[in-house]
């Protein structure tokens, strides 16, 4: 029941926005224009993509630990299952300290992933875990914890800072622009779950921030924002009116994710579900993918290759040693084994039907 009333409480409040004029809504794409772009991809499978050498976005793109070599192999893993688009978190401090080098990367690692049939969905801010990120060498996994080095980008309480809006905007109107007509990428998510982290409506100068430095240079691509918390209302009232395609999250069983969907198709615009499957919830690749794909929503799991983030453990259920009993998250082992066989075997199907 709950549930249900933040349902509701999320339709009623899309109605404070609705009258809002800006360069974001005047650059808004059109329902029509928005089908239309959907229509000429197949339909989008994959899966949020960090090299198993790396623990957080800055161990991934920082210059003496970017890893093509293993990026290569990893994204080979996901092209031989029929994934074609991976979703994948860029970092400001990255940019920060290297901003050639950093566009050098990002265009290195879209060049692998395009070698492998793989478009890919560019994350810009996150308000999920580490609050506090710093350069320099990352830390080493927690045993058994889930995510135990992933950061903030931003940070905290940087995100709520209006002083450090003028940096920010810089990095995300030059990385923007960089890309702004490259077929490589399939989308901008530019902000994953703001006001995650006990953040609240604190996450929403940033968010309309972002939405407008994105319009204003206005790229080939469209850009997006995840809905993922029914209960934070004023959040997810911008993220939906102001996303040309509408994406989210939902990590629950299929019950629970089909009534999103059909809220969801009130919005009349493509649909793209960028996180799910977690297997001890119920959201597995069994029971959500052939789902997703019926209703012709693209479909992007949480993790592709066990590794330094330790995905496969369930959120704040820390183990001592060993696998859990069941994984949480991810595909494959890092030697491109499958963690099991009739989950890749489904995927391969429903890729090629």
């Amino acid at each position: 029941m709950k549930k249900i009333i933040l349902l509701i409480s999320f339709l009623i409040g899309i109605n404070s926005f609705a009258q809002q004029e800006d360069i974001v809504l005047k650059n808004r794409w059109s329902r029509e224009k928005a089908s239309e772009w959907y229509k000429k991809h197949d339909w989008i499978s994959g899966a949020n993509f960090i090299p198993s050498t790396a623990i957080n976005q800055l161990e991934m793109w920082q210059a003496e630990t970017f890893d093509p070599e293993t990026i290569d192999r990893e994204l080979g893993y996901a092209e031989g299952i029929g994934f074609n688009t991976m979703r994948v978190y860029l970092h400001s401090l990255a940019y920060k300290a290297d901003k050639e080098g950093f566009k050098d990367r990002v265009d290195e690692y879209l060049t692998i992933a395009d070698k492998h049939n793989i478009k890919t969905i560019l994350v810009i801010f996150d308000d999920v875990w580490g609050a506090d990120p710093k350069m320099g060498k990352q830390p080493e996994p927690k045993t058994g914890t889930h995510n135990s080095g992933w950061v903030q980008d931003p940070g905290y309480p940087a995100s709520k800072n209006a002083a450090n809006f003028a940096e920010l905007e810089g990095y995300v109107k030059d990385i923007i622009k960089t890309f702004a007509n490259d077929d490589r990428i399939l989308l901008w998510d530019l902000y994953n779950e703001p006001g995650n982290s006990d953040k609240g409506n604190e996450s929403l100068p940033l968010l309309k921030k972002v939405f407008t430095w994105a319009k204003e240079i206005n790229p080939s691509q469209p850009v997006s924002a995840g809905l993922w918390s029914w209960g934070l209302k004023d959040l997810n009232a911008y993220q939906a009116l102001h996303s040309d395609i509408i994406t989210y999250h939902d990590y629950e069983a299929p019950e629970w994710h089909r009534r999103v969907i059909e809220l969801l198709k009130s919005h009349g615009r493509p649909m793209i579900c960028t996180e799910y499957m977690a297997r001890t919830r119920n959201s597995r690749f069994s029971n959500t993918l052939p789902m997703l794909k019926n209703e012709n929503i693209g479909a992007i799991n949480w993790g592709l290759v066990n590794g330094k983030t330790n995905t496969i453990f369930a959120w704040d259920t820390p183990i001592e040693k060993g696998e859990p009993i069941e994984w949480f998250h991810d595909v494959f082992r890092k030697d491109g084994t499958p963690y099991r066989q009739d989950e890749v075997d489904l995927i391969k199907k429903l890729n090629k039907d």
